[in-house]
């Protein structure tokens, strides 16, 4: 008699295609607005965010997709066997690290251009944008490459199927190097710079809003006028940096914990055995860390007027186009007609 499937199981079976349904649509409906280039951000800004749209799309097809969904409604996964059994963790922690660290470096880029003059000057403008992205992209595959060599696909003849596992002959100095810098690269750097960054960031804000406080006050005594403390884009940025960087903070931190203990504890354990409640923690935590790959436009669309106006625009066009359609087609005879 068949043993029944852990709940986890049948949730995830439901969740990971309606996440890709979700987020993929989305998150092209937000490339091509900023590419049209009307929201009012700055050109930097624009490309970063168009770069964490594309990566965010190769997190839900390689991991959401291709791995996570195709684990869930197939007795056996494609990537099971060679070569894809290899290739698989290069891609899907490839573009997991590009998506991770955009989110980084836009929140550096957006605290220089906030808090200093001479370094927005040097770096926050469009070519800049451009060699940071393509870096991001490179260094985020190479990190992922040594993963090629810590899969093996192995043939279970009891079972009839192909699994694909980690090596058993692979030294501890190479697991625990491979483990702990995908450990720190993914779940340790990025939230202590999105961190101190956006520390430093409010701070910066708040003895400038003080400093304002008190100008207007001496204005105010001698009749003159202030100019606003921060003009509509500056705080629009501010607001757009906030948003997204917490937001990715609060749905990762619990995948980071999880995997800390994890990798910390007994990185070769079976992480289907649904007993263990760390198993559990992990995937919802795995869960509520891809959810942040199909939100942004949600995001964009609350914090940035000009962004939801667009967004509207698109609904309304491809609503009134399917309308057109329909009546069209309505109001063709057929030959029968008469």
């Amino acid at each position: 008699m068949p043993t029944e499937e852990h709940w986890m199981i049948h949730l995830q079976r439901v969740y990971y295609p309606v996440l890709a349904a979700i987020g993929i649509p989305s998150n092209t409906v937000s490339f091509l607005i900023f590419w049209r280039r009307k929201c009012m951000l700055s050109k930097s800004s624009t490309m970063y965010l168009m770069a964490m749209a594309v990566a965010d799309t190769g997190v839900l097809v390689f991991i959401v997709v291709l791995e996570l969904s195709v684990k869930y409604h197939t007795v056996e996964p494609f990537w099971s066997r060679e070569p894809w059994c290899n290739l698989r963790d290069i891609f899907s922690y490839g573009a997991y690290n590009a998506s991770t660290w955009l989110v980084v470096v836009f929140t550096a880029e957006r605290f220089l251009a906030i808090t200093t003059w001479g370094m927005r000057n040097r770096l926050c403008h469009t070519r800049a944008a451009l060699w940071v992205i393509g870096g991001v992209f490179v260094l985020g595959h190479l990190f992922a490459v040594p993963y090629y060599w810590a899969y093996v696909s192995v043939h279970d003849r009891k079972l009839k199927r192909w699994f694909c596992v980690y090596r058993t002959d692979a030294s501890v100095e190479y697991v625990g190097t491979v483990v702990s810098l995908q450990t720190a690269l993914s779940h340790v750097l990025p939230f202590v710079v999105v961190g101190v960054t956006n520390s430093l960031t409010l701070r910066q804000i708040s003895l400038s809003n003080r400093v304002h406080v008190e100008a207007e006050c001496r204005a105010a005594t001698r009749g003159h006028k202030v100019p606003p403390l921060l003009r509509s884009r500056k705080r629009k940025s501010v607001v757009l940096l906030v948003t997204v960087s917490m937001t990715f903070v609060l749905l990762s931190i619990t995948r980071s914990i999880t995997q800390i203990v994890l990798r910390s504890w007994k990185w070769d354990m079976d992480h289907d055995d649904y007993s263990l409640e760390i198993n559990v923690a992990a995937d919802i935590g795995n869960m509520l860390t891809l959810l942040n790959s199909a939100v942004n436009m949600y995001l964009y669309a609350c914090t940035q007027s000009k962004f939801r106006q667009e967004v509207l625009t698109c609904v309304r066009y491809f609503l009134c186009r399917g309308c057109l359609d329909c009546n069209g087609s309505s109001s063709r005879r057929t030959p029968g007609d008469a």
